[in-house]
């Protein structure tokens, strides 16, 4: 197993131990977990991002990106604050950046941030850190839009 791989299973351990997603996999050195009551197929994802990790939200599901982006304009609240309030209860901290949103080649709408990092942390505090933060993306999207089941018309 590639250090990769054997980083990613550790934060998809504690992912799958929190119980919040429909399913988690390990995916090409990727680690998607199934949102588990969204109105449509949506995944949160961990990847390398050059020499870090970033976290994610997508979903092919137009209506569900702009539901989530509605409560986002409507509440008014950023949601770098929203993912910040999240690692807190979490444990965890920030600094937060607003995440990048926008449509991937695949044709899916993307929310993804950078977790910052700190260059002295051992491997198992790093998977846990990173776990914190799939775990705060969730949690902060989980009240957003039609992320938590939406009604069937």
């Amino acid at each position: 197993m590639t250090d990769v791989a054997a980083f990613l299973q550790s934060v998809a351990d504690i992912a799958r131990e929190h119980g919040v997603f429909g399913e988690v996999q390990l995916l090409d050195n990727t680690l998607r977990c199934r949102a588990k009551d969204a109105a449509a197929e949506a995944w949160y994802t961990v990847a390398r991002q050059h020499d870090g990790w970033s976290v994610s939200l997508s979903t092919a599901d137009r209506w569900l990106s702009e539901s989530i982006e509605t409560d986002l304009m409507h509440f008014g609240d950023p949601m770098e604050e929203l993912i910040e309030e999240e690692l807190v209860e979490l444990g965890g901290e920030g600094p937060v950046e607003p995440p990048k949103h926008y449509r991937a080649d695949d044709r899916s709408y993307v929310f993804t941030s950078r977790v910052p990092m700190s260059a002295d942390q051992a491997p198992s505090a790093a998977a846990a850190h990173v776990a914190t933060w799939l775990l705060a993306y969730e949690a902060a999207f989980r009240n957003l839009g039609d992320m938590a089941g939406g009604d069937e018309d």
